[in-house]
C-alpha cells in the first residue's frame, strides 16, 4: 500500500509527528509556534456563526412541521442528559477504583490558578446561564461567536420562515446557497490544517515537555483509558443498537478526529463535521439542530475529565468523600458541565467553577493539573467530537431522517492508497 501524501489525513498525521519532534528537540522554538494553531482556530471561528445560523434556519424552515422540530430538540436534549450523566458516573467510578490521587506528592507542583478561579467566579450561575441564551443583540452575538444565543435566534427565525409557507422559499433558497458558500470557505481553510496541527503539537511538547507526563502518568492513563472504553463500550453499544458500527463511523470521520487531535479543540472540526454527517446520511435539519446544541450540552469527554479531575484532587489532598457527597458532586457536575464550550481551556475553567460550588475540595488543587491539562485536552476533545457525531446519527435514525449514502459508506471503509 502506497501512502497518498496529498490526502489530508496523511498530512495531519505527518504534521503531528514532526511537531512532536520539533517540540522535543527544539523546545524554545516549538513553544513559539502556538501562533500557527491560534491563527487556524481564529479562521475556523470566523465562519462558525454564519454556518450555524444559515444551516439551522434552513433546516427548520425546510422541515415545516413545528411539532417535529420540537420533538427532535427535546429528544436530543434528553439523549444528551442521559449520556453525559453516564460519562460523569463512569469517571467517578474509575477514579474510585484506580485511586490515582492517593499518596500523591504535591511538592514542587504548585502553580498559579488565579486566572482560572477568576474566570470561574465570573462564570454564569444557572439563572444567568439560561438568561445568557437570549441575545441582547443578534449582531453582537454573531460578532462574539456566542453559540447558544445564535442557535436560539436561528431556531426562532427558522420557525418564523416555516410559518410563512411558500412566501419564504426565496429566503430559504438564498440561505442554502450562502451556507454552501461558507462551507467552500471552510474547505479553503482546511488546506492549512496540517500547519496548525504542527504548530499546536510543537507548542505542547516544547512548553511542557515529554517529562511532564511522568509524575501524573497514572491520572493521564486513567483518563485516556476511560475515554477509550466510553467510546468503545458505551457509544459502541448505542451505535450497535441503532445499527451502525462505531469503528466504521470513526474511520469515516478520521480527518476530523486527527484535526481535533492536532489542535486540541473540537470546535475546529465543527463546520466539517456538519458537512460530513449530512453526507453520511443525516438530514440537514437534524444536523443543524443536534450538532450546535451538542457542543454545549453533550460534551462527553469534558464530563469524564471533570469528574475524574475533581476526585483526583480530593484524593491528593486526603479528602475522603462519602457516597452521598460524591453523588452531590455528580449533581453539581451535571449542571456545570453543560456550560462548557468545545474549545481548549474551557474544561479547566468549568472545573474551577465546580470546585467553587463544592468547597470540600480545595480549588488550589487545580495547580496539580496545570502541567498535563493540555495533554488530556486532546482526549476529551476527540471524545466530545465522536459523542456528538453518534448523537446526531441516533437522533436522525429515530426520526426517520437518515438516508445512508452508499458511496460515502464505501469510501468510509476504503483503504488510503495513491
Amino acid at each position: 500500500m502506497r501512502i497518498n501524501f496529498r490526502n489530508l489525513t496523511v498530512q495531519v498525521v505527518i504534521a503531528i509527528i514532526i511537531g512532536i519532534l520539533v517540540g522535543h528537540y527544539a523546545p524554545a522554538f516549538g513553544a513559539q509556534l502556538k501562533v500557527l494553531a491560534d491563527v487556524f482556530i481564529k479562521l475556523i471561528k470566523m465562519v462558525i456563526p454564519p454556518i450555524i445560523f444559515f444551516t439551522v434556519v434552513n433546516g427548520i424552515a425546510s422541515m415545516g412541521d413545528m411539532k417535529k422540530v420540537g420533538k427532535i430538540g427535546g429528544k436530543a436534549l434528553l439523549y444528551f442528559e442521559i449520556v453525559t450523566t453516564i460519562a460523569l458516573a463512569i469517571g467517578l467510578l474509575v477514579v474510585n477504583l484506580i485511586k490515582p490521587g492517593v499518596g500523591f506528592d504535591k511538592s514542587g507542583l504548585e502553580g498559579d490558578v488565579s486566572n482560572y478561579t477568576k474566570a470561574a467566579a465570573e462564570s454564569q450561575g444557572v439563572i444567568d446561564f439560561l438568561m445568557g441564551i437570549i441575545p441582547e443583540n443578534v449582531v453582537g452575538a454573531m460578532a462574539g461567536g456566542d453559540l447558544l444565543p445564535i442557535l436560539f435566534f436561528a431556531v426562532l427565525f427558522g420557525i418564523s420562515l416555516a410559518a410563512m409557507g411558500s412566501k419564504a422559499k426565496p429566503v430559504i433558497d438564498l440561505f442554502d446557497k450562502l451556507s454552501h458558500g461558507f462551507f467552500g470557505v471552510v474547505n479553503m481553510i482546511m488546506k492549512v490544517s496540517p500547519i496548525a496541527a504542527f504548530g499546536a503539537m510543537s507548542y505542547t511538547i516544547g512548553k511542557f515537555g515529554l517529562g511532564s507526563l511522568t509524575k501524573l502518568g497514572l491520572l493521564m492513563s486513567a483518563v485516556y483509558i476511560t475515554m477509550f472504553l466510553f467510546i468503545v463500550l458505551i457509544l459502541g453499544a448505542i451505535a450497535r443498537y441503532y445499527q451502525f458500527n462505531i469503528f466504521t463511523f470513526i474511520k469515516y470521520i478520521r480527518e476530523e478526529v486527527l484535526l481535533v487531535l492536532g489542535t486540541s479543540s473540537s470546535e475546529s472540526a465543527l463546520p466539517r463535521m456538519m458537512d460530513r454527517l449530512e453526507k453520511y446520511g443525516c438530514s440537514k435539519s437534524v444536523v443543524g439542530l443536534v450538532i450546535p446544541t451538542g457542543y454545549s450540552f453533550n460534551l462527553d469527554g469534558t464530563s469524564i475529565y471533570l469528574s475524574m479531575a475533581a476526585l483526583f484532587i480530593a484524593q491528593a489532598y486526603g479528602v475522603d468523600l462519602s457516597v452521598w457527597e460524591q453523588l452531590t458532586l455528580l449533581g453539581i457536575l451535571m449542571i456545570t458541565s453543560k456550560g462548557a464550550a468545545g474549545v481548549t481551556g474551557s474544561g479547566f475553567i468549568t472545573l474551577a467553577a465546580t470546585l467553587a460550588a463544592f468547597p470540600m475540595i480545595p480549588v488550589e488543587g487545580m495547580a496539580l493539573l496545570l502541567g498535563v491539562d493540555r495533554f488530556m485536552s486532546e482526549a476529551r476533545a476527540i471524545t466530545n467530537l465522536i459523542g456528538n457525531g453518534v448523537a446526531t446519527v441516533v437522533i436522525a435514525k429515530t426520526e426517520g431522517e437518515f438516508n445512508p449514502n452508499p458511496v460515502q459508506e464505501e469510501n468510509s471503509s476504503a483503504p488510503m492508497t495513491a
